[in-house]
């Protein structure tokens, strides 16, 4: 069997396809972060929130980037990484 573009960037090590996974802690903590800084008054409950929704992102997409289980996966947290970085550099 041929190692082509489409394996490489879409399979993982045991032959699958892989291009969504179900979510892992880091992703559930941004989940449940950002939903209830919706709720929340604003304040430093709501900025507390924004910085874990923030950190846990960032640490799912530092994940993705170094430990995908193929190139999109890690393409994908490059793209996440740069973009929550631009975002939070922006007044």
């Amino acid at each position: 069997m041929t190692n082509t573009v489409f394996d490489r960037t879409f399979r993982d090590s045991q032959g699958t396809v892989v291009i969504a996974q179900p979510p892992n802690p880091p992703l559930w903590t941004w989940l449940i972060a950002t939903l209830l800084k919706l709720i929340a008054p604003p304040g430093v409950i709501q900025s507390g929130l924004e910085a874990i929704a923030f950190g846990a992102l960032f640490t799912w997409a530092w994940l993705e980037l170094f430990d995908g289980v193929n190139y999109f996966r890690r393409a994908l947290g490059a793209i996440v990484l740069l973009f929550i970085i631009f975002m939070k550099a922006q007044p």
